[in-house]
């Protein structure tokens, strides 16, 4: 469990951080929708791992929902990339996440 909630938080930083840097490049990276994603990606992820760390029996299926969104979140990640670094890195943020939460909730 605790490898799924360090991931679950530093996929939050990274949907976070990558937010505000689309936002200062602007263009195709500001996307509307691509934006939401990762507010929507940092949001779950907190709120997993909370439910992880007070031991909550409602994790597992909470794990579910957070890997479906992250594994969206590190599709459009990888294709607003353009080679951003950045985003990259936040696609690989999301693709851990993601398979930490699948492990949690088998």
């Amino acid at each position: 469990m605790a490898a799924c909630i360090e991931a679950c938080l530093a996929c939050h930083r990274s949907c976070l951080s990558t937010v505000a840097h689309c936002l200062k490049l602007g263009g195709h990276y500001a996307d509307a929708a691509h934006i939401t994603l990762m507010m929507d990606c940092a949001q779950i992820c907190v709120v997993c791992a909370d439910f992880m760390l007070r031991g909550s029996a409602h994790a597992a299926h909470l794990c579910r929902e957070c890997a479906e969104i992250c594994r969206a979140c590190e599709v459009s990640c990888r294709a607003h990339a353009q080679g951003d670094a950045v985003m990259l890195a936040c696609a690989e943020a999301c693709r851990l996440c993601a398979e930490e939460c699948d492990k949690m909730s088998a």
